[in-house]
């Protein structure tokens, strides 16, 4: 039996759903890392856990804070923005600082404890073009720069979907059998996805083009 640990980065949304089903069906033993950093959109808890659950797979609930907010995410005064069908050069405002890294660093030192070989986190294509700590030079380099620092020198970062529109992870997903309908997408912190952020309109878009109905919109024609 191949028991080969691996620590994962759960958000509970499409990506690092897919992530965690993926790690499992090529061999892994996940051990999934969740976050409550404060965070407007904290219904992905929820759906983080079940997710877990869904998989039967180990998992940790870490509560961690931002106070200095400077995120939309994290500060409520900041207004969630509409989705802007034009690519735009300029960081959204729903970047959190250093969020990565700090998310990271938790795996790589749950990792070292539980001698885990992988960590895998659910950054993507469309997500890099906007988030600095999602693009595939960062990810290399924090991988060198972790291991530098640590006794075990030998955890690998892993981004299976770093080359992967939305739409080609969800197919990937139903091949897996994700249950999209435990994820969570949405920015705003409300009980039904808003439909108007960015996260919702990638994620309703993806599923329209495989012909799909995202399973969290009720009221879609």
């Amino acid at each position: 039996m191949n028991n080969k640990k691996a620590v994962v980065l759960l958000s509970g949304g499409i990506d690092s759903s897919v992530v965690l089903y993926y790690a499992k069906s090529k061999g892994y033993l996940p051990n999934a890392l969740i976050f409550d950093y404060q965070q407007r959109h904290i219904r992905e808890l929820t759906s983080a856990v079940n997710i877990a659950k869904s998989l039967k797979v180990e998992y940790k609930l870490i509560k961690i804070s931002f106070p200095w907010k400077g995120s939309a995410l994290v500060d409520k005064k900041i207004k969630v923005p509409k989705t802007k069908l034009k690519p735009q050069n300029n960081i959204p405002v729903t970047y959190v600082p250093g969020r990565n890294i700090i998310f990271l660093s938790f795996a790589f030192s749950y990792a070292e404890v539980i001698k885990a070989k992988t960590v895998f986190i659910g950054a993507h294509i469309e997500d890099y073009s906007g988030y600095p700590d999602c693009r595939p030079d960062f990810l290399k380099s924090f991988n060198q720069m972790a291991n530098l620092g640590l006794k075990n020198k030998h955890i690998k970062l892993s981004a299976p979907l770093i080359k992967k529109s939305k739409k080609q992870i969800i197919e990937l997903g139903l091949k897996l059998k994700v249950p999209f309908d435990k994820t969570w997408s949405c920015y705003n912190g409300k009980n039904i996805p808003c439909n108007n952020c960015d996260s919702c309109f990638y994620r309703i878009r993806a599923f329209r083009e495989l012909g799909m109905k995202d399973p969290l919109i009720k009221n879609e024609g």
